[in-house]
């Protein structure tokens, strides 16, 4: 036998371990060997990194942990949140860790949340396997009663990955940005960041080649990085080797902070979904990183449809620099959206918004990314009876929607709604009512026909007249895998 036939024999075998339930099926009497249409099935493994929620002695955290339910999946399944290794950036020294929060994710449709208190709380590493792998979601919320950053700040555990993009970051005075790094996986990392501002990249050595070990977590001050101030910054995580989570944490002494999620990759069309209808301060920040100008359409999607607002009709994003514009309080008291669309040719860009709430003293701030579509389901967690907005947002279709809000952490009966958004439009939808409803709970969109569709959700928690809050866009929750029907053809051996 040939090294050639041994190798096909070794790559046959391969396909068939990594498809697992892939079939595999001898062809049909024509004698054709046109292979079968990929199976979508749920995926049997699920790995999230949640970053160290904070530094202030004052910060109190909620993990809320939630996989809704899946048809397909086996009996058997398990999930884990363990702590990551605290280190300071190129101390080499492990920093005191907090106990393990007390969370154990539950059953497929049921929603766990544990607390933590105080500023050692550690990055999380998550794996869930079985029928608690598909869709698995875990949400991090953290209150900061005073000081830098105060207020409520959330993000969305991320999947590891090699590239991230991040937009809305700051060197200025007021502000204290760090990027997270968190590597899942026994093998280390190695990870570049590059900043862009106003007038391009800017240069830093430190910012290359930074190895996150594994299992370890590593902070980085973005003041470390720049000589100067820089107040909109486009930051991109590219991943050398290995791959790793990320999250961009900004606080800011006056207006308090949020975490900055990673945006969705570079496109010509961009949506930025649900800008609270109360927004006192909307400020855009795109990024090109090709090597040619975008020229952007500005538009808001509203209740009424698509409008442009005045005096911004248009944005000029140069290549390789950050642009920025106040929109002042562009959505006026209705629910809205961001659709950013090429004027002539479409050009590779990336964006965010930053929203203000409140006046004087009582601001508060948070950060939406231009977002991915919700796809055939999305998961937002750690909902309350009040205090919480969804919106739905399709530009350029109808789109008919399910929404799913599960039963509550500490009891209550889940609830289905269907809704149908107009083209063009945004809608905070009246979500629906739960029975028994206690603890939080978790919301499940799923698109029924039509779209794309696009969602936000927004959590309010006012603290001693500071309209204290947070946003995080909804996106595909990675609950089924496309796998291939492979078809027997013993001819390739001959």
């Amino acid at each position: 036998m040939n090294r050639t036939t041994l190798s096909l024999i070794a790559a046959t075998a391969a396909l068939a371990a990594v498809t697992g339930l892939g079939a595999l099926t001898a062809p049909g009497a024509s004698g054709t060997d046109t292979a079968q249409a990929a199976a979508y099935l749920p995926v049997e493994r699920s790995t999230l990194v949640c970053p160290a929620p904070s530094t202030s002695d004052l910060a109190d955290t909620t993990y809320t942990s939630f996989t809704p339910v899946t048809k397909g999946t086996g009996e058997d399944g398990r999930a884990a949140l363990l702590p990551a290794t605290a280190a300071g950036p190129g101390s080499g020294k492990p920093v005191k860790k907090a106990p393990r929060p007390v969370l154990k994710p539950g059953a497929p449709g049921t929603p766990v949340s544990g607390d933590i208190s105080g500023g050692q709380a550690p990055a999380l590493i998550g794996t869930a396997e079985g029928k608690a792998a598909p869709g698995w979601s875990v949400l991090q919320t953290t209150e900061v009663a005073a000081g830098t950053g105060r207020g409520l700040a959330g993000v969305d555990c991320t999947a590891p990955d090699t590239e991230f993009w991040f937009v809305g970051a700051s060197t200025d005075a007021d502000r204290t940005d760090y990027v997270h790094l968190t590597n899942p996986d026994d093998s280390a990392a190695v990870v570049d960041l590059e900043l862009y501002g106003k007038d391009g990249a800017l240069e830093s050595t430190v910012a290359e080649g930074i190895t996150v070990k594994p299992g370890a977590t590593e902070p980085i001050l973005l003041s470390t990085l720049t000589d100067g101030p820089q107040s909109d910054l486009t930051v991109r995580v590219n991943v050398r080797s290995g791959r790793v989570g990320a999250a961009l944490l900004a606080l800011d002494d006056k207006l308090g902070g949020d975490w900055l999620a990673p945006a969705a990759d570079p496109a010509g069309t961009l949506v930025v979904p649900g800008i609270p209808e109360d927004a006192t301060s909307v400020r855009l920040i795109a990024f090109t990183p090709g090597d040619s100008d975008a020229d952007l359409k500005v538009r808001l999607a509203a209740p009424s449809g698509l409008i442009t607002p005045a005096g911004q009709e248009t944005l000029h994003v140069k290549s390789g620099m950050t642009t920025a514009v106040d929109l002042g309080d562009v959505t006026r008291g209705e629910a809205g959206s961001l659709v950013l669309t090429p004027t002539d040719r479409s050009v590779p860009v990336v964006a965010g918004v930053r929203v203000v709430r409140g006046k004087g003293d009582k601001q508060e701030t948070a950060f939406i990314p231009a977002a991915r579509p919700v796809g055939p389901r999305a998961n937002a967690l750690g909902n309350t009876a009040k205090g919480t907005t969804l919106s739905l947002t399709a530009p350029s279709g109808d789109a008919k929607v399910e929404v799913t809000a599960s039963a509550g952490t500490e009891g209550g009966t889940a609830v289905t709604e269907t809704y149908t958004v107009r083209s063009g439009t945004t809608q905070d939808v009246e979500l629906p009512e739960l029975n028994g409803l206690k603890g939080t709970y978790a919301l499940t969109v799923e698109t029924v026909s039509g779209g794309p569709l696009y969602a936000s959700r927004t959590l309010r928690a006012t603290k001693d007249g500071v309209p204290a809050f947070t946003v995080q866009t909804l996106s595909d929750d990675r609950g089924m895998v496309a796998v291939p029907r492979a078809e027997q053809d013993l001819s390739v051996l001959q």
